[in-house]
């Protein structure tokens, strides 16, 4: 306001004020002077910290552009917004898990860092370690939302991609399980274990840094799945709650086994040794598998035996 006065007292050669010229300056200055003071006029939301819905939505509304290209994050934000709306109470945690985020590796990383920290292992520093990866592995990037997506067809229970993302302990164990396998693969063995031994106490779902995972994996319910070193698993693969993939305990080297793309293992299930379950192969639940399945087969039993159509 002052400088603006000063302006105006400096101005030698001012216009009558009468002229057209002065009835239109004079309107200008009215007109700022109104917008000025709605801007700094002293209310109840100035005072104490406003609707924390309106706040998310309006940064969520001016990141949409900058974010176009990636669908599926605008997705979950969306979602996110409206999850706020019915529950105004999960606000704050609605915003500080995903709206303040501006990408979803972000967001990931935040969320496994405030899973696994604990006391002596800092949030921050978790961030920093999740963050770093997501940030440079392309081939992470895209498996994260392969998951996603994966999980929001295959099961039934998920309501929406942000049900996944904030909920599913089998979601967010294969992100940390896919960090910790880039860590290993980098020589960075000890990060790589400390991840694997939270995530087992945390999310109970014990996958070694060196098993390598597809595109596309949805570990539903997750609690007491094994997954041993040297395990390979393919793309669209779906696993449920207490499977193992292991070894037999006779061998060293490459001892576990190695799962086609769009295979289903039923809950319960153990898979031992180097064996090969082939392409869209089913194990039911409760099936010891010690022999390779022949790919679209399906093998159930203990000893798993294979299931012969009905002619």
């Amino acid at each position: 306001m002052a400088a603006c006065i000063h302006s105006l007292a400096g101005n030698e050669t001012a216009a009558s004020p009468f002229s057209p010229e002065s009835a239109d300056s004079q309107s200008k200055i009215r007109n700022s002077q109104c917008r000025f003071a709605k801007i700094c006029k002293p209310g109840f939301q100035n005072l104490v910290s406003y609707n924390p819905i309106k706040r998310c939505r309006r940064q969520a509304e001016e990141e949409v552009e900058e974010k176009e290209e990636d669908v599926l994050w605008l997705k979950i934000r969306e979602e996110a917004l409206h999850d706020m709306e019915k529950e105004p109470v999960l606000s704050k945690y609605y915003c500080s898990s995903i709206l303040v985020h501006n990408s979803l590796e972000s967001a990931l990383s935040n969320q496994l860092a405030a899973k696994l920290s604990n006391a002596d292992l800092p949030s921050s520093t978790m961030k920093d370690v999740f963050g770093g990866v997501l940030a440079e592995d392309e081939e992470i990037r895209k498996a994260i939302r392969a998951d996603l997506k994966a999980v929001k067809e295959r099961d039934p229970a998920c309501i929406s991609y942000t049900h996944c993302f904030l909920n599913f302990k089998g979601f967010l164990a294969c992100q940390a399980q896919r960090v910790a396998h880039k860590l290993w693969s980098q020589g960075r063995i000890v990060m790589a274990l400390l991840i694997q031994s939270r995530v087992s106490e945390v999310f109970a779902v014990d996958i070694h840094p060196g098993a390598k995972l597809g595109n596309g994996v949805v570990l539903d319910h997750a609690t007491g799945i094994v997954v041993g070193e040297t395990t390979v698993i393919g793309d669209n693969v779906t696993i449920l709650h207490n499977v193992t993939l292991g070894g037999t305990g006779k061998v060293n080297g490459d001892r576990h086994p190695k799962v086609g793309d769009e295979v289903l293992i039923g809950a319960g299930t153990k898979v031992l040794g180097s064996i090969r379950v082939g392409d869209k192969a089913k194990i039911g639940a409760g099936s010891v598998v010690l022999k390779e399945v022949p790919p679209g087969t399906t093998s159930v039993g203990n000893p798993a035996r294979l299931v012969v159509p009905k002619s």
